[in-house]
């Protein structure tokens, strides 16, 4: 994975070793993408997922030390095969524009977080790249498994 650091943003990439319709069905299954979001350790309890523009994405994320941490966000872009755009309202505020691009059959995901304050960007920029890493080896793992 590459990360870079912009102004206010984090962009993670990540090359996948399977088509662009297996990694954007484990994005946009609520089943899948409950098994591989966030980083090592964590687990997820989804409330709501609509998936359309306006829709909410509402979970906890169970932390490996017992700590819930609740999730919104708005779905903004939804383009099959090609973009996903929401905006996380809570905690931490910001816009992930996710992006999947075919190239000799396997599938690169551009990951881009783009935080809503400069100084929040400061305090979580240390450990949100490396969030985004374990969450990257997650959906690979997932992927690596039989057919999903």
């Amino acid at each position: 994975m590459t990360a870079i650091m912009g102004a206010n943003e984090i962009v993670s990439t990540r090359d996948f070793n399977v088509p662009v319709k297996d990694v954007f069905h484990a994005w946009t299954t609520p089943e899948l993408l409950a098994r591989w979001w966030g980083p090592k350790g964590f687990t997820n309890t989804f409330h709501e997922f609509d998936l359309r523009p306006g829709g909410n994405w509402r979970f906890d994320m169970h932390g490996p030390d017992g700590v819930n941490y609740p999730n919104h966000s708005v779905f903004i872009e939804i383009v099959p095969m090609e973009r996903i755009v929401f905006n996380h309202l809570s905690f931490h505020e910001f816009q992930v524009t996710a992006t999947f691009e075919e190239v000799d059959n396997r599938t690169k995901v551009t990951f881009r977080q783009l935080f809503k304050d400069a100084e929040e960007f400061e305090r979580v920029k240390s450990y949100c790249v490396e969030g985004n890493e374990q969450n990257f080896d997650r959906l690979s793992e997932l992927l690596a498994e039989s057919a999903i």
